[in-house]
């Protein structure tokens, strides 16, 4: 039987994301991004709500985030959704659902000037490679169609 799982958001952090290490030293960092949603009122009106969505980035991606992103500032989340369950210090059953992040990007440009390198906007991680060569076509005969 096949499956897909893959989730694409895009929200406003509603805390600044805290950079943490695992004991082996890897990078992580769990944050909240609040999402609009429509729906439809008892008097047919259409109103918003907003789903407040837990978002769990790993290594290079939580290291991005950390780094380009604080509380109110929107980001786009590419990732896949994952349920996990605990036993808490008093034996309770605990459950979460959370989005681990496989790419974040940014949704809209600086406008106060204050990029991290003048004049440049970092690459979203998960891009690719900066230095990809094309190759050039010389005319259009060489087109298939």
């Amino acid at each position: 039987m096949a499956s897909f799982n893959k989730v694409i958001l895009i929200g406003n952090l509603t805390a600044d994301p805290e950079l943490k290490q695992t004991p082996n030293g890897i990078s992580v960092t769990t944050f909240s991004i609040a999402v609009s949603r429509r729906y439809a009122s008892r008097n047919s009106e259409n109103t918003q709500q907003a789903d407040f969505i837990t978002i769990v980035a790993w290594r290079n991606t939580a290291e991005f985030i950390t780094k380009y992103f604080q509380k109110g500032k929107s980001i786009l989340i590419v990732g896949s959704l994952q349920s996990r369950s605990w036993t808490d210090q008093n034996g309770q059953k605990r459950y979460a659902t959370e989005v681990v992040a496989d790419e974040a990007q940014f949704v809209e440009r600086k406008s106060d000037g204050s990029a991290p390198v003048a004049g440049a906007t970092p690459a979203p991680y998960g891009a690719g490679p900066k230095d990809v060569a094309f190759e050039e076509m010389s005319t259009d005969d060489d087109l298939p169609f």
